[in-house]
């Protein structure tokens, strides 16, 4: 049924994919906006930083199954994974996703498939309906037949960074197309690499489900992060609380952080807010409280600073990603943090990412740094808990963390 698959972004989400994929022997044609991973991907290698995509790529690449370009062409099957961030009043930002489907449309044919992963909110499957009659009035659409010429579904990923290329196999995925026809066509191609089960369901359900399950996570972290701020002004040890309220066998407190990030669960709750505010006032009160959380860390450190013996001590962030063990800098609380204390404290900053080689997010008088050079900082605040933190020697330093347990490399 499919002998060439297109994927629309090659990031976190679209490379492996695409991959994964091409490792079943499809031939991949890879499109990205962005040049430089277009050529990284061409030559075998990967632009980003996820376990074992490196060896699937290069094989990928070599064999001759995957290949990257920044223009679409034709292919039997679409795949679209491109970010869906929201604008400043927290409403949903689909420019991208529209700009994916206005640049296939012209190489659209009878018979094809296009599938929506990027997380959207509800009823964005059927704006891709509306985008491509626009672009193409010659082809039919499930919005307007039952029988269209372009079939069109939505099958959100559900991966963890850091295990994307085990879990795009192992997990469940929800496929739901604009009709059952759509479903079934999306379906089987999901199932040439999908171990687990594909659960048919309709597209609006689909959307709705992975927002669902993001908010779900969202509200759990934020019932810890609140919890946090209560024990700092009772002077309690939450990490102690935690451990101990978790004995009870019908409970499971999460683990405190320095707020949410990441393109998912800090984004996808405010799809739903704004689809539904009246009604979303648990959703809403959650991503305020770990929207806050970076504020409260800000605080702690400059509240530090302010009480040291030294004048203007010196200040080692360590841990720059949304989470630990991964390069992902997307909506990273630890990195908000870094650059707000660049705006508010004038002395010496530095940045510690293992995971990162350099970055043109950090403010200008913020300085990466290897370990050896953060470890000889004044203060030194734990962001993310990497692995390898643990193992470090911070009793000559002013420590701040706020991550609990730091872990030991092995």
């Amino acid at each position: 049924m499919f002998q060439t698959v297109s994927v629309i972004g090659l990031g976190y989400i679209g490379l492996p994919t695409a991959a994964m994929l091409a490792s079943r022997k499809l031939r991949v044609i890879g499109i990205d906006v962005n040049q430089h991973a277009v050529d990284t991907i061409n030559q075998g290698k990967i632009h980003i930083v996820e376990p074992e995509l490196d060896m699937l790529v290069h094989a990928a690449v070599t064999g001759g199954y995957l290949s990257a370009q920044t223009n679409p062409v034709p292919a039997d099957a679409f795949m679209i994974a491109v970010p869906t961030p929201f604008f400043d009043d927290l409403s949903p930002d689909l420019t991208y996703v529209e700009a994916a489907v206005k640049s296939i449309a012209p190489v659209l044919q009878k018979g094809n498939l296009v599938v929506l992963e990027s997380t959207s909110p509800v009823g964005t499957t059927e704006k891709i309906c509306q985008w491509i009659s626009e672009a193409r009035p010659d082809l039919t659409v499930p919005t307007d037949s039952a029988q269209p010429d372009i079939h069109v579904a939505y099958c959100p990923e559900r991966v963890l960074p850091g295990r994307v290329v085990y879990e795009l196999i192992a997990n469940d995925r929800i496929v739901g197309g604009l009709t059952p026809a759509c479903s079934e066509k999306a379906k089987a191609l999901y199932q040439t690499f999908v171990t687990g089960e594909c659960l048919i369901s309709d597209a609006r359900t689909a959307e709705m489900s992975k927002l669902t399950e993001n908010a779900f996570r969202d509200v759990n972290i934020a019932f810890a992060n609140e919890l946090s701020l209560i024990c700092d002004e009772l002077n309690i040890n939450v990490w102690e609380l935690i451990k101990m309220a978790n004995r009870h066998p019908r409970v499971n407190i999460l683990t405190p952080g320095a707020g949410v990030g990441g393109h998912c669960i800090a984004v996808d709750p405010w799809f739903i807010v704004h689809s539904a505010p009246e009604q979303a006032k648990i959703i809403r009160t959650a991503r305020e409280v770990n929207d806050f959380k970076p504020q409260w860390v800000l605080q702690k450190i400059l509240s530090t600073v302010a009480n040291h013996s030294l004048h203007k001590p010196s200040v080692a962030c360590f841990g720059l990603a949304f989470k630990p063990d991964i390069d992902d800098l997307r909506e990273s609380p630890a990195l908000h943090i870094v650059n707000d204390l660049a705006e508010a404290y004038q002395g010496k900053i530095y940045a510690v990412e293992p995971n990162v080689e350099k970055t043109t997010k950090l403010a200008a008088n913020v300085e990466l740094v290897s370990v050896e050079q953060g470890l000889k900082a004044d203060i030194i605040v734990i962001l993310v808990n990497h692995k390898g933190f643990g193992d470090l020697d911070f009793s000559k330093n002013t420590l701040i963390n706020v991550v609990g347990p730091l872990r030991s490399a092995g």
